[in-house]
Order: structure tokens, then C-alpha cells, then sequence
């Protein structure tokens, strides 16, 4: 079993428990203090023990600070603001913007045409987002019936497919790999990839694209 601790979505990010009886967007709060504080520690170069010795605080308390474990007392912020050289509202910075989400109803997806889609091979994109966060692209496949002729495609960035339903032979470069339901693969799109043969039909299966920010 993994060490939770090597996720990028740990390393970037916080996670924390809720009690049923908190708000969630009460806690935003303190996971927007936590990403300023640490982004501003980060880009002083100094570890966590050097700023909280700079601010007066422990150590402990600092990383409960960078990892919204806890809640500042408006003095305490202000004693970090002022160890930063910044003003107080800077903690708070990005606390009023609107994070996007996208909800998609079972079966009300936005049908996508693509090479697949003329042998039988449907596309159902599963919501979008604007701005930064168009860098991931969700479909869900499915294949119908076999054919003589398969896409074959390439593309910028990282690609996860997991398989749902059917059984089926997916290339990539120059490995085959059969995929049953449950399993996994995850490889780097600009290798050409596609299906290869549908061994038990139909086939569903998610596939999601992460594109690098240069290729948008």
C-alpha cells in the first residue's frame, strides 16, 4: 500500500477531516489562508521552523497553520502578515473567488464526434470547465461493434483510461495491453494509442486527458 503523503494532490494541496457538524465553506476560509501563508514561506526560501521562528510561533503551530488544522486568532495573523512584510488581506487573498465545478447528469453528456465515431464508436464529453482549469478533458467510450478499421490517436499530455464494461486490447507504442473491467492504464499521449481489438462488446470506458498548459 501507497504512502498517501507522495500524492502531488498532498504535496500541492491540503487534506484535513470535517466533522459532520462544520460547514464545508467555512473551512474554505482556513484552506485559503493555508495555501497563502505556505506560498509566501516558499517564496521567502524559508522552512517552516526559520518563519515561525521569525513570527514568534512554533513550529507546530505553523504547520497547523499551512495544513488548516487549525483557526488564527486575528492577532496571530496579523503577526505572520507582518513576519512576510505584507498586509493582513494578503492571507486572505482569493477567499471571494468562485471555484468552478461541473455536475453531469447519468446519460445527459454532450455527444463528440471524432475518427472513432464513424465505425460505431461513440464520445460522450462529461462536463468542462473554463479558464486554467480546461486543462483536463473527461470522455466516456463507448464501442459497440468490431471493425476492420480502428483511430489510432496522439496527443499532448497524460491519458488514464479505466475500463467499465467488455473486455478489449488497447495499444500503445509498441505494447498491447488487454484490459478487463477494473482495470487501469495511464500513459503519455504522445505515443500513438487506440484500441486494437474488442474482444467482448460492448465496451465502456473513461477516459481522461491531462493536458500540459503549453499545448492549450
Amino acid at each position: 500500500m501507497g504512502d498517501d503523503q507522495s500524492l502531488l494532490r498532498n504535496i500541492s494541496g491540503t487534506a484535513r477531516d470535517r466533522r459532520v457538524s462544520e460547514a464545508v465553506d467555512e473551512l474554505a476560509l482556513e484552506e485559503t489562508i493555508a495555501r497563502n501563508v505556505r506560498r509566501l514561506r516558499q517564496h521567502h526560501g524559508a522552512s517552516v521552523g526559520e518563519m515561525a521562528a521569525r513570527i514568534g510561533i512554533s513550529k507546530a503551530m505553523l504547520s497547523k497553520i499551512e495544513n488548516a488544522q487549525t483557526s488564527c486568532s486575528l492577532s496571530t495573523l496579523a503577526r505572520v502578515a507582518a513576519a512576510f512584510d505584507v498586509p493582513v488581506t494578503s492571507l486572505f487573498r482569493g477567499a471571494d473567488t468562485e471555484r468552478q465545478a461541473s455536475f453531469v447528469k447519468a446519460g445527459s453528456g454532450t455527444a463528440i464526434v471524432r475518427n472513432g465515431t464513424q465505425v460505431g464508436h461513440s464520445y460522450e464529453l462529461l462536463g468542462t470547465l473554463r479558464g486554467e482549469h480546461k486543462r483536463l478533458e473527461s470522455l466516456l467510450v463507448t464501442l459497440t461493434r468490431s471493425s476492420e478499421v480502428y483511430p489510432l490517436f496522439q496527443h499532448a499530455g497524460t491519458e488514464f483510461i479505466y475500463l467499465l464494461e467488455g473486455v478489449m486490447d488497447y495499444g500503445h507504442s509498441r505494447a498491447v495491453y488487454r484490459l478487463h473491467p477494473g482495470d487501469s492504464l495511464q500513459f503519455d499521449g504522445e505515443g500513438a494509442h487506440g484500441p486494437v481489438e474488442l474482444v467482448e462488446t460492448p465496451i465502456r470506458f473513461l477516459s481522461v486527458i491531462a493536458f500540459p498548459d503549453a499545448s492549450l
